[in-house]
């Protein structure tokens, strides 16, 4: 008997070369349509705040948990949601997630309260939400390679093309059957969600290891495999090393002792705090200026028609690598605070309809490529965990952010200054931008200052 032959378990994992081609369409489908029925009806939301405002007599703070609860939530699920992904398959989570997701926001329609409220369409929803965009984003870098940014783009451009179709439909179906009828009908389509996940196909290459999981990225990361092969191959495995590599391959924690991750988290919390303000409070702000109701239901799809054109536009600009994309995303982020702070001075909806315009184009060219900034921070192999971590540390941001908006509004008595406080809030986040731009220069120049010793 040979005791150094090789385990015979075997493990999927992501190719060499990942396809851009292919089934690579369906996983882009499938991403685009979960962009649109989780980012996109939290964007489009706003329509019900002010229903749900009139009905419960709370204040703006009050209802705007509701959505804050939901982000957080979205955020510091998406590490349990990549691991269980890792350990099952991305197609079961984002099948459970679709589930959960039309549960809560039906279930929500029934509510006495606002506790209710962020129970079922805060927490559950948010909950389903995560379960069903972390895994589906994940196999879109695992399938993209060459066209990632612009898969990215086309992917998030679901959030823009639904929200704008969703918005003044939210608005027809309230005046019809009333926020909770419209609650019944959006739980409904929300279901679909699960036919998303049915597409999510795993990765067919696979190795030799020690354990066999279908569908994962390459966890763990070829370093780490490298040396379970040969401990496999020498008989010499430690009891410490396959737990540690076991581990790696669901929660890449070693991510915490990354520089550059750390600080483009904390980009992440900082832009959490005024990417989700603006679209929660943009309906209800016009509404105080005296715009009719369709009239201001009609800024958030003119907000993403012009979302969907900057996503396009940008992620297409980006692939063409005339500029680091960190640095195109730093000028955006910059930009999108500046404009955000210019909201307050419109106050007629031709005035709004600029603001709406603009917004919706820088905000586009933002989200665009923060997730490639990403995964050229830690690369494709630990791209999931990264995912995962990157989603939680900002998940702080996302649920105080909408609050803390609405405890100005409820201050000053005006909507206005909820834009204020994001528009803050995103240019402190560019400024880790540049920090992380100042870390990547000093780690390119020990880099070279070491090349040159040898």
């Amino acid at each position: 008997m040979n005791m150094h032959s090789p385990a015979k378990a075997r493990v999927a994992v992501a190719p060499a070369a990942s396809p851009d081609g292919g089934h690579a369409w369906f996983i882009l489908l499938s991403c685009f349509l979960v962009f649109g029925l989780t980012f996109g009806v939290i964007k489009a939301f706003g329509v019900f705040y002010v229903e749900i405002h009139q009905s419960f007599e709370t204040t703006a703070t009050g209802t705007s948990w509701i959505t804050s609860i939901a982000v957080a939530t979205i955020h510091v699920v998406a590490p349990v949601a990549s691991a269980l992904s890792a350990r099952f398959s991305h197609r079961s989570v984002a099948m459970m997630g679709g589930l959960i997701c039309s549960v809560g926001v039906v279930s929500g329609a029934f509510a006495r309260n606002l506790i209710e409220l962020y129970l079922t369409v805060g927490f559950l929803n948010g909950l389903g939400y995560a379960m069903t965009w972390t895994p589906t984003v994940t196999m879109l870098g695992l399938y993209f390679e060459r066209r990632r940014p612009m898969a990215n783009a086309v992917a998030s451009a679901g959030e823009c093309i639904l929200t704008f179709v969703l918005t003044p439909l939210f608005q027809l179906l309230i005046d019809s059957y009333s926020w909770r009828g419209a609650l019944l009908i959006l739980g409904a389509l929300q279901f679909n969600l699960c036919v998303c996940g049915m597409l999510l196909r795993p990765l067919k290459a696979t190795c030799e290891v020690n354990t066999a999981e279908e569908g994962l990225p390459q966890w763990p990361p070829k370093d780490y495999s490298e040396q379970s092969k040969t401990s496999c191959a020498n008989a010499e495995s430690t009891r410490k090393s396959d737990l540690r590599i076991k581990v790696l391959k669901y929660v890449d924690f070693t991510l915490i002792s990354n520089p550059q991750f750390m600080v483009y988290s904390m980009f992440g919390f900082f832009a959490a705090l005024g990417f989700f303000a603006p679209a929660l409070f943009l309906v209800p702000y016009a509404r105080s200026k005296g715009v009719e109701e369709y009239q201001a239901a009609a800024l958030m799809s003119i907000s993403a028609a012009l979302d969907l054109f900057g996503r396009v536009f940008f992620g297409w600009l980006a692939n063409l690598r005339l500029v680091e994309t960190e640095r195109q995303l730093t000028a955006t982020v910059f930009l999108l605070g500046t404009v955000l702070l210019l909201c307050p001075l419109a106050s007629s909806f031709s005035q709004l309809a600029a603001f709406s315009a603009v917004y919706g184009l820088v905000y586009g060219a933002t989200v665009s490529i923060h997730i490639t900034v990403l995964a050229e921070i830690v690369g494709v192999n630990r791209f999931g965990s990264a995912l995962g971590f990157f989603m939680l540390i900002r998940s702080s941001g996302g649920l105080l952010g909408p609050p803390i908006a609405g405890f100005f509004i409820d201050k000053m008595s005006d909507y206005g200054t909820g834009f204020l406080m994001a528009g803050v809030s995103l240019i402190v986040s560019a400024i880790f931008l540049l920090l992380l731009h100042h870390t990547n220069r000093k780690g390119q120049g020990s880099t070279s200052k070491n090349t040159d010793m040898h």
